[in-house]
């Protein structure tokens, strides 16, 4: 489906993101005296967890829907892990101009300084004909939306438990189905994988 490549390219952004930030975990401080600092590759990462884990959260299709296979990896990248699922949705029969939903989880574990700033840049709130950006609050985690009128296109990331950034992207769909499409994801349940 068309989802898919965009989420592909969502995920290698992310993932440079994270290894290119990864350096910088451990070097605010000094190190204590007559000790050196630890290069990048003395820090431990975090563990991520394994994307086993991660694929039940995914849903099943509404009714009048049907679905991919959902797919993951969990990928070494020097210190950097990085856990990844998606799965892509499509209303009816397909064909150019359907409803079309891909939803994706990433376990940012590795790197707590990405997911606070990327976080902090959620406070954009912008509207014009275009279509608008805003900051959203759902079940109390802190999101980021963004619709495009053209196309109908539509993304929402929600950062669950400090480390999970899910994306739910729509197309051919109104605003609404962004917030329709989390309910059918067990926030509590993905808060809880470890």
């Amino acid at each position: 489906m068309k989802h898919l490549c965009r989420n592909r390219r969502f995920t290698a952004l992310l993932l440079a993101l994270l290894t290119g930030s990864f350096a910088l975990v451990g070097s605010a401080q000094p190190p204590p005296p007559g000790e050196e600092t630890p290069s990048a590759s003395q820090i431990p990462a975090a563990e991520v967890v394994d994307y086993s884990k991660l694929l039940p959260i995914l849903p099943e299709p509404p009714e009048g829907w049907k679905a991919d296979q959902a797919e993951g990896s969990t990928d070494n990248i020097g210190e950097t892990s990085i856990t990844n699922v998606h799965r892509d949705y499509q209303k009816g029969e397909g064909g150019d101009g359907a409803p079309t939903t891909a939803i994706s989880i990433l376990d940012s574990a590795s790197n707590p300084e990405y997911v606070e700033s990327t976080t902090a840049a959620w406070d954009a709130n912008s509207s014009d004909p275009e279509g608008y950006t805003k900051s959203v609050t759902i079940e109390g985690l802190p999101g980021f939306e963004t619709f495009e009128n053209e196309g109908k296109h539509g993304t929402l990331w929600l950062m669950v438990a400090k480390r999970y950034f899910l994306q739910i992207e729509t197309s051919g769909q109104d605003a609404s189905a962004l917030q329709e499409w989390v309910k059918s994801i067990d926030l509590k349940k993905l808060a809880e994988v470890k």
